[in-house]
């Protein structure tokens, strides 16, 4: 009797938590998570994540009905993402100081804020963040339930990938593992650039897809002087 009285209350936390998840699965968070999760430590990546989705998703609940009015503000936040995320790339090839016994104390936390940030935004505009905004539509009343049930089904979506990341990291070398991440979010990166010209400044697609190859061969050059570094520092 006690549970039939609760599970109805539970509703918007189960309906969030379950749409979310199924949503997410396949999603670029997802693969987002293998590339951070194959490079840093898991907690890191399980804290960065539950602070970009409570942020994100709770910034749905709030005003995301509002900002869903105005046309076209998803997609200049997918285009400045898709940015972040060649930088990202590129990041990602860059070699580690084995020498430094210990990081700085300021450095400590520099792991979950750019895993914070990028998933950040990457989810701004995407379906799940629309997804809780209907959500908190439909269940205006317990606002704090359906961010509370989007945030676990994004964690545990990308605790999936996030798994993935780590089982890739026990297999392969680090340099490796660094470069999956890297060609993970090169491609995102790439795609959003392209599909941002085509959209959103209104690039011809031969225009954009000129663009996109030149941005390509440059982060290519630039990943292959990286890697050239790494190399050149474990024969030194």
């Amino acid at each position: 009797m006690t549970w039939l009285t609760v599970l109805p209350s539970l509703t918007p936390f189960l309906t969030a938590a379950i749409f979310v998840t199924l949503n997410e699965l396949g999603d670029k968070s997802q693969l987002l998570t293998i590339g951070f999760s194959s490079r840093m430590n898991w907690m890191k990546v399980l804290l960065g994540v539950l602070i970009a989705t409570i942020a994100n998703h709770g910034l749905a609940v709030a005003v995301g009905t509002l900002l869903a009015r105005v046309p076209g503000w998803d997609g200049w936040v997918r285009f400045l993402a898709a940015i972040l995320f060649l930088f990202f790339g590129l990041w990602a090839l860059k070699p580690e100081n084995e020498k430094d016994e210990k990081p700085p104390e300021t450095g400590r936390f520099g792991d979950v804020a750019t895993v914070a940030f990028a998933f950040f935004f990457a989810e701004m505009g995407d379906k799940t963040q629309l997804a809780t905004i209907a959500l908190a539509a439909q269940f205006p009343a317990t606002p704090l339930l359906v961010l509370a049930g989007a945030a676990v089904g994004m964690l545990l979506a990308d605790s999936i990938g996030m798994i993935v990341g780590i089982l890739l990291h026990r297999r392969l070398t680090a340099g490796t593992c660094r470069l999956v991440a890297s060609v993970t979010f090169v491609l995102f990166g790439l795609f959003g650039v392209y599909e941002g010209l085509i959209r959103l400044l209104r690039f011809s697609g031969a225009g954009a897809a000129v663009i996109v190859t030149l941005a390509a061969a440059c982060i290519i050059v630039i990943g292959a002087g990286l890697r050239k570094e790494e190399k050149r520092r474990k024969d030194a």
